[in-house]
């Protein structure tokens, strides 16, 4: 993504983006992790810590920014808040910190976990 201004450009990558993405998703509330685009044999793979972009695609389009978000929710939560929740707290994030307003922000439950109670 090109920001151009009298002083110059300003070039934001699709990892930068991705990065306050997956941050902000990890931080909500009811997410487990993030998860794999692909689902290997019907059963969504948690990623770790550092190769969690991959579970964030972004698209840039005519200014515009599309992210796809691929998660993985705690058992028990009510599925569609915590999406709706993750989407809000996504487009603001990425919008407060490029200046660039987010189109889309689609979220992906891959699947469930349930938390270890000890």
């Amino acid at each position: 993504m090109e920001i151009r201004n009298p002083q110059g450009k300003i070039v934001i990558s699709n990892h930068a983006i991705a990065s306050i993405a997956s941050r902000t998703v990890t931080e909500a509330y009811g997410v487990v992790g993030m998860a794999s685009r692909h689902l290997r044999d019907g059963l969504a793979e948690v990623l770790h810590r550092d190769v969690r972009n991959k579970g964030v695609d972004v698209r840039v389009s005519a200014g515009k920014i599309t992210i796809e978000l691929y998660v993985v929710v705690e058992y028990g939560t009510r599925i569609s808040e915590v999406a709706r929740n993750i989407a809000g707290n996504v487009k603001f994030a990425v919008e407060r910190a490029v200046g660039v307003p987010v189109e889309q922000v689609n979220v992906n439950v891959q699947g469930l976990r349930v938390s270890d109670v000890t």
